[in-house]
């Protein structure tokens, strides 16, 4: 007796090889795949904005990549003696305002560079809400007018009455994922996507509400994975609310997959969307990091500095025989003889 659904993923041709440069963006379940794939030694590079959770907030965070975009200070407002941007994570906020233009800028350089050379992008969606800024936003630098109206990334714990929230329609979504994937066709022909939802539940929203925002994200992603051959759909959503759809897959909050059901997913991401010999390697690369994270009690035993030569002696291994492998810090690590 069947006790799962069974989903049929379909792979992305070609698929995901270590070889590979991957960008990641998107929602917090960005970072699940994002922190697994760099865990295994895949390159990567994951939010050169932070966490961003509308199609509107992630697209114009690409195209700034694209444009390579250079930030000022006229571009940060400050709130409670911090410097912060509308476009990105409070990762990114400081008290001095110049550390947080060069942070956010020197990302933004990354970020293009990145993106030049990049093989994938994996974007996770995870809401189709947007705030946008009321009259009644304050900016020591900029008057409220030039602002009004504009779409931001991340509220910072502002005052509410900063803000008034849309939920996006279908079409708009579509247009601006359109576009979007047009231009960086463009700066990068070679660039392929794999879109993902995000699973996590946005309940402040009200579960009715959720479920209509994560409906026409769904929609609009199905739209553009027809229209574009380079473009994939990986069902992550899928995967926890129809597969799992169990409250004991989620954290105690009920609203964030826990850690058995962000491994399932993974598990099933690794299946689908990279290829055999990557697969393999990645056994091979993940019994390096969990050696590397043991800690002895007693280091000075022969039976320890065995553990570390064996060690060595496979990492070194791994490394000459795949050279786009960095294992120079888990070398140096098991050196210690």
């Amino acid at each position: 007796m069947d006790l799962m659904l069974n989903i049929d993923i379909k792979r992305p041709d070609p698929l995901i090889t270590y070889k590979d440069k991957i960008m990641l963006t998107g929602s917090c379940f960005t970072e699940h795949i994002g922190n697994a794939l760099q865990g295994l030694k895949f390159s990567i590079l994951q939010n050169p904005n932070g966490i961003l959770f509308g199609p509107d907030s992630v697209c114009k965070s690409l195209l700034s990549y694209v444009g390579d975009k250079k930030y000022s200070e006229n571009d940060l407002f400050q709130l409670n003696e911090v410097w912060h941007s509308w476009d990105h994570h409070s990762r990114f906020s400081n008290i001095d305002v110049k550390e947080a233009v060069r942070i956010i800028n020197e990302s933004q350089q990354s970020a293009n560079n990145f993106l030049k050379k990049a093989d994938w992008l994996i974007i996770t969606l995870g809401s189709a809400f947007t705030y946008r800024l009321t009259e009644f936003a304050e900016s020591s630098k900029t008057s409220p007018s030039e602002r009004l109206g504009q779409a931001v990334a991340n509220c910072h714990r502002a005052p509410a009455n900063w803000f008034i929230k849309e939920l996006l329609e279908i079409d708009h979504i579509k247009e601006m994922l359109e576009d979007c994937l047009q231009r960086l066709k463009q700066f990068n022909p070679d660039l392929k996507f794999i879109f993902t939802v995000s699973p996590v539940r946005h309940i402040r929203d009200g579960v009715v509400e959720n479920n209509r925002s994560k409906a026409r994200l769904l929609e609009a992603v199905h739209y553009i994975v027809a229209k574009f051959e380079s473009a994939h759909y990986f069902p992550a959503y899928e995967l926890v609310i129809d597969v799992l759809r169990d409250h004991r897959f989620y954290d105690i909050d009920l609203v964030h997959p826990n850690y058995p059901a962000t491994e399932f997913v993974l598990e099933k991401f690794s299946e689908n969307c990279i290829d055999e010999g990557s697969q393999q390697l990645m056994k091979e690369v993940k019994s390096i990091m969990i050696a590397r994270k043991h800690r002895a009690f007693q280091p000075e035993t022969k039976a320890h500095q065995q553990f570390l030569t064996s060690y060595f002696e496979k990492a070194k291994e791994l490394q000459e025989k795949y050279p786009f492998l960095d294992l120079k810090k888990e070398l140096v690590y098991f050196s210690q003889t």
